[in-house]
């Protein structure tokens, strides 16, 4: 099965970037773009795209108003929106979802990230980039963490688990561990099945309400979204290689 999706950003660079990186996957493609918030709403109710890729300020109807109409409580028919944005805001995140989309991702997230937001929302998952992911967790910290539950992971999967929850990419925990992506990528497939979690979201949520993760105080690394490294955006339109790694994890 291909995957339709539709893009609707105002910046013709960033539209161009989100098709070269989905049109590279073998399992997706992008039918249709949009310059606006009207414009993308008639092209989703036209074409019934599987997902849509909505930026929040755009001309018009912005994507918060995109994301109501086309997956709001309603909407009889809706369809999968994730809102790709540049702004890091609670407000925004709250209202995204509300308003039924299945994903807030940071443009600097990444193409990875992205490709598997889509994936996740075809298979009834919301998927929401680590930095937010992060800073909404951290509240869920009761006074005193308390001692994680029994769960037969590694030493090494611990690792990769807390690096994970603090908003590490798959390429940042790997630099720190000193092993390959791949392996990263293999441990937290192992980490999800152990668990019982959807994707590495569900992995974050459970480091944080077990206590697996310490408490970091503001300003340090994974407290906030400004204060930790973040991988490589997206290509430029153009570029002559795109090596994006997929999968679940």
């Amino acid at each position: 099965m291909t995957i339709r999706i539709l893009v609707a950003d105002d910046q013709e660079g960033i539209r161009a970037a989100f098709r070269m990186v989905l049109d590279a996957q073998p399992d997706m493609t992008v039918i249709a773009e949009a310059g606006d918030g009207n414009g993308a709403v008639e092209q989703a109710r036209l074409l019934r795209p599987d997902v849509v890729l909505a930026d929040v300020r755009m001309p018009g109807m912005d994507g918060l108003g995109v994301t109501r109409a086309l997956a709001g409580p309603d909407v009889a028919e809706p369809i999968r929106v994730i809102v790709v944005t540049t702004f890091d805001l609670d407000e925004y995140v709250h209202t995204a979802l509300r308003n039924g989309a299945c994903g807030y991702l940071l443009k600097r997230s990444g193409p990875t990230l992205m490709v598997e937001a889509v994936r996740a929302a075809m298979a009834g998952d919301t998927l929401i980039s680590p930095q937010i992911t992060v800073r909404l967790l951290r509240h869920m910290l009761p006074a005193e963490p308390p001692e994680p539950p029994e769960v037969p992971l590694s030493e090494r999967e611990r690792e990769v688990v807390r690096l994970l929850a603090t908003g590490r990419s798959n390429a940042e925990i790997a630099e720190e561990l000193f092993i390959s992506a791949g392996t990263v990528k293999n441990h937290l497939a192992n980490v999800q099945r152990k668990l019982g979690t959807a994707n590495r979201v569900g992995i974050a949520a459970w480091a944080w309400s077990s206590g697996l993760v310490a408490r970091l105080p503001p300003g340090r690394p994974g407290a906030s979204s400004p204060g930790f490294p973040q991988p490589d955006g997206f290509p430029q339109a153009g570029a002559r290689r795109l090596d994006v790694t997929t999968g679940p994890a």
